[in-house]
């Protein structure tokens, strides 16, 4: 069966004085969950320079987590996923349009990784990030929504043009500036070992992903290596509020599609 070990942690850094982030979680209650519904995790930041970035990103993860624990049995979660935060990007555009007076602009990234049976699906809008710690090395797995990363996938920018741009943290979609939002969704097959890694941009704005390696490699206690993580990034900068969520991968379930319906591999 699936068997994950998780730890998450949010600071507020070493400049602002609240923390806009907000991070969340659902587990099953017990193996037959584990195999309808699934594990989810899930980080949101609230955008800079909108109002009330921190309910935008709190209505967002409660939202996400109502809609995965309803979801019907055994849906794919590449079909819920996108359609759970569809409906969040509803609830956080409708919650800044009827805020008083006058309404608000309320908008978050978000990142939610769900797990189910030997699969880990990842949804995202902005640029909250996810990590794949595999064999000792640390790799991206969605994508940047910034115009600078844009304009690199575009030809435009080379990424040292992108790194020193004034624009490199303007998104390019985010949840709640729109009715409508593109969701980026993405599957991977896990293995025994994996890890990975969710956080905001206050985290991996100083924190490369050999450092994210190493800590994670030499801390076999989650705990331990997520508040290694935090504080490596508050003496690098601590600008910006940090968020993350490490999940290690104890034990998988591995499994098999036929016509839809999945079936266990010995």
């Amino acid at each position: 069966m699936l068997d994950l070990d998780y730890c998450e942690l949010t600071d507020v850094g070493v400049v602002r004085d609240h923390n806009e982030d907000f991070i969340g979680h659902y587990v099953p209650s017990g193996p037959e969950e584990s195999r309808t519904h699934g594990w989810l995790f899930i980080v949101a930041d609230g955008v800079g320079g909108h109002e009330r970035g921190e309910v935008a990103s709190e209505t967002a993860v409660g939202s996400v987590i109502e809609g995965f624990r309803s979801a019907p049995r055994g849906e794919a979660l590449t079909a819920s996923l996108p359609r759970i935060i569809q409906k969040a990007n509803v609830k956080v555009y409708e919650a800044g349009r009827s805020a008083s007076p006058g309404g608000v602009s309320m908008a978050t990234t978000i990142v939610a990784c769900a797990f189910r049976y030997d699969r880990a699906v990842i949804a995202h809008v902005g640029d909250s990030r996810c990590y794949l710690i595999r064999h000792g090395i640390a790799q991206q797995i969605t994508r940047d929504h910034t115009v600078v990363a844009d304009q690199m996938r575009l030809g435009i920018l080379t990424a040292d043009e992108a790194a020193q741009s004034e624009k490199r943290h303007l998104l390019s979609r985010s949840l709640g500036a729109d009715l409508f939002v593109n969701v980026e969704i993405d599957d991977h097959q896990v293995q025994v070992g994996d890890s990975l890694l969710l956080c905001s941009d206050g985290l991996y704005g100083s924190v490369k992903p050999a450092d994210i390696s190493n800590i994670v490699a030499f801390n076999p206690n989650s705990a331990v290596a997520a508040a290694k993580l935090v504080e490596l990034a508050k003496e690098r900068d601590g600008g910006d509020n940090i968020s993350i969520q490490l999940i290690r991968v104890r034990d998988v379930e591995r499994m098999g599609m036929y016509r839809g319906r999945p079936y266990k591999l010995r």
